[in-house]
């Protein structure tokens, strides 16, 4: 990134010194540790599903809104993220969300009620929330602009990557208790233990929030102006000049005030007031990568294989291949995410997601079962990877990297925490839905899931446009 705001976002862009890029790296590897813990614990609970159904005695819609509420955390937290960051700055956010992340998986691990069991993971959902709104808004300001939908990315690398080590985490655990979810290791059942260990990514993730600098525009809008220059020495490109490039900062911040909710509408004469079309377009995008239903196979990946004849232990072991699958998809969007762009991923992965949930859709109309290893069960099989596969080369990826460029700076953080909080609620939506539209009809769920990734095609076509190589000033 050079000092001068024409030439942000060019194809001449000069890239940071090397010594700087690596530097960049553990900067944004260690911001998207909130997304760690969200892949972490969107999966851990997969291993608790059928133990918690059995210890509490609950049927299919009392279990999924114990499954589903921490989201309603996740929706809080995203929702008030921004303007706290704006008061207290991003790494203070991150630490407060490390503290509460590790109190919920405490607490978690040690219920004594299933009422108990819900709000801790409220509590662990309100901190996932804020991390989710902290890390890419901070990685994007952070990040030079040649290199920043790659590093933005981490976010949704650090979300499969937790997504992973936790379900081959949760199968070492059911192994040392003999396949059982409610065998008994240290003085606990084992899918209290598969909760606590949860604590560990929390506290790793509060140490390295003392270990990177605080964003340099934060710095700049509270006055602390030499922090601000040191940060950008740190993460410019080699020759930057960075009294330039910090007034360019200053200017963009003095045409801009704090963002609120009332600062996201549109209001017009003789009409109710709405939100703005960048807005909705944010939401759009939050919504949609939910509401295809790829939460499912994290949420519910062991009881799902379980129904198509595969026993329990292995079960864990198909949902840790999911996962495996998850990382390459998201590695091929890093790869290629800042070289084609945002939108032909995010197309080429609502095809192929219609494609592969058609499939399960087709798979599970069978009157004889979708069960292994016949045709119909393979097919299931197949597919479920096949979607989770285009899901993470393109919306897991994509979806991020636009919510961290596409608002304009004077509403960036108020319109963030909206879209990430329509994506929490378009995730509960999803995640408590599933064991009651599952019993109702396997098949028609799927073809609902297939109808949204097909919609999806024209929303990005006549809405999104690409934000590919601006910088954060060009955006508005």
């Amino acid at each position: 990134m050079t000092s001068t705001t024409t030439a942000a976002g060019t194809s001449g862009q000069v890239p940071p010194p090397t010594e700087h890029l690596g530097h960049v790296i553990f900067i944004t590897a260690a911001a998207a540790m909130g997304g760690f813990l969200f892949g972490y614990d969107s999966s851990v609970i997969n291993g608790a599903v059928e133990a918690i159904r059995s210890k509490y005695d609950i049927g299919s819609a009392a279990l999924a809104q114990v499954i589903a509420i921490a989201l309603i955390g996740c929706a809080i937290g995203a929702a008030t993220a921004g303007r706290i960051a704006d008061r207290i700055g991003r790494i203070r956010c991150m630490q407060i969300s490390s503290v509460l992340f590790t109190i919920s998986a405490i607490g978690s691990a040690l219920p004594f009620a299933l009422w108990d069991l819900a709000m801790w993971r409220i509590i662990g959902g309100f901190a996932i929330g804020m991390a989710s709104v902290i890390g890419p808004a901070y990685i994007a300001e952070v990040s030079p602009p040649a290199y920043r939908g790659r590093l933005a990315s981490f976010q949704q690398g650090a979300i499969v990557l937790g997504i992973a080590i936790s379900q081959l985490v949760n199968y070492g655990i059911l192994q040392a208790a003999n396949g059982d979810q409610r065998g008994h290791l240290i003085g606990l059942e084992a899918w209290q233990v598969m909760l606590g260990v949860m604590v560990i990514p929390a506290v790793i993730y509060g140490l390295l929030s003392f270990a990177i600098p605080e964003s340099p525009r934060f710095l700049l809008a509270v006055g602390r102006d030499k922090e601000a220059r040191s940060v950008l020495a740190e993460v410019e490109a080699k020759g930057t000049d960075l009294d330039a490039r910090m007034n360019q900062i200053r200017t963009a911040m003095h045409r801009e005030h704090k963002a609120s909710f009332r600062d996201l509408l549109s209001s017009k004469r003789g009409r109710m007031p709405n939100f703005m079309p960048i807005v909705w377009i944010g939401i759009g995008l939050s919504a949609f990568q939910q509401l295809v239903g790829i939460n499912v196979a994290f949420y519910y990946s062991a009881t799902l294989w379980q129904s198509v004849g595969i026993d329990p232990t292995s079960s864990f072991l198909y949902s840790f291949t999911t996962s495996i699958v998850n990382i390459i998809g998201t590695v091929i969007a890093m790869i290629f995410v800042d070289r084609i762009g945002r939108r032909p991923l995010a197309l080429i992965g609502s095809t192929g997601m219609t494609i592969a949930l058609a499939l399960e859709a087709w798979a599970f109309s069978s009157k004889h079962g979708a069960t292994l290893p016949n045709a119909e069960g393979t097919v299931a099989l197949v597919a479920a990877h096949c979607f989770v596969l285009f899901f993470a080369l393109s919306w897991g990826v994509v979806v991020w990297v636009f919510l961290g460029e596409m608002f304009p700076n004077k509403i960036r953080a108020a319109a963030l925490g909206v879209a990430a909080s329509a994506q929490w609620i378009a995730n509960w939506a999803i995640t408590a839905s599933f064991p009651s539209l599952a019993d109702w009809n396997l098949s028609g769920t799927y073809v609902i899931y297939t109808c949204f990734a097909l919609a999806s095609i024209p929303f990005v076509l006549l809405f999104v446009k690409e934000t590919k190589g601006k910088s954060l000033e060009e955006m508005g």
